[in-house]
């Protein structure tokens, strides 16, 4: 029997592979999946993917998948929104640290077979 494709399972294969990909580029994985709750039933923030790089700076990752580069591709769909929320899971994360490290925002974007990483592709501000 085969398993059902879902967006989910998309999403995980897609973190899966950016994880694999990050790693091999010298990043070390501090925690995944990183959510932080708005209320009983509702999401505030999430943060798909936590790295460190080599140099000590605290990458927050957003992964985004599409099954293909049509419509701008998968980077396109990293909407404002989308980056409020990571942002926002960044700042909760953070709070939990004595100090702060440097820190960036990169995007994994995964159309199809291809993977595409944008280091600091957007700030806080």
């Amino acid at each position: 029997m085969a398993s059902k494709v879902t967006t989910k399972s998309r999403g995980d294969e897609g973190e899966d592979k950016a994880l694999v990909y990050l790693q091999g580029q010298g990043l070390t994985l501090v925690e995944r999946n990183y959510r932080v709750a708005r209320g009983p039933s509702a999401r505030g923030a999430e943060v798909d993917l936590i790295m460190r790089d080599r140099d000590g700076t605290l990458v927050f990752v957003e992964v985004r998948v599409r099954s293909g580069a049509d419509h701008g591709g998968a980077a396109a769909t990293v909407s404002r929104g989308k980056q409020r929320k990571c942002i926002m899971g960044a700042q909760y994360y953070l709070m939990n640290l004595r100090e702060w490290p440097p820190c960036r925002f990169d995007v994994v974007a995964i159309d199809g077979e291809a993977l595409h990483w944008i280091p600091a592709a957007f700030d806080a501000s």
